[in-house]
């Protein structure tokens, strides 16, 4: 599924419009990369939650030559889905 067969879901799911459900996702998706880019998680219960994980410099192989390269630390969004959603599948 991507965002628009999405979008045409909720549309159909909550009896709206699927400008109104654009609008609605776009939302949805929007407060979530604000509030990890703040640093907080998001807890959707029965769904999942969202975090920001660091993960720290090291060094790795560059694969095609075999020489050791340092890899910048960085912050990665994590989802961990929750038991409703894990019962779910």
């Amino acid at each position: 599924m991507n965002k628009s067969e999405l979008v045409a879901a909720v549309a159909a799911k909550a009896g709206m419009s699927k400008v109104a459900a654009a609008d609605a996702v776009a939302a949805v998706f929007a407060s979530i990369t604000e509030a990890l880019a703040k640093g907080e998680a998001v807890q959707l219960i029965g769904f999942g939650s969202f975090a920001v994980k660091s993960n720290p410099a090291h060094e790795g192989v560059n694969p095609a030559t075999g020489k050791k390269i340092q890899i910048a630390a960085k912050k990665v969004a994590k989802f961990k889905a929750g038991a409703a959603l894990n019962a779910a599948l």
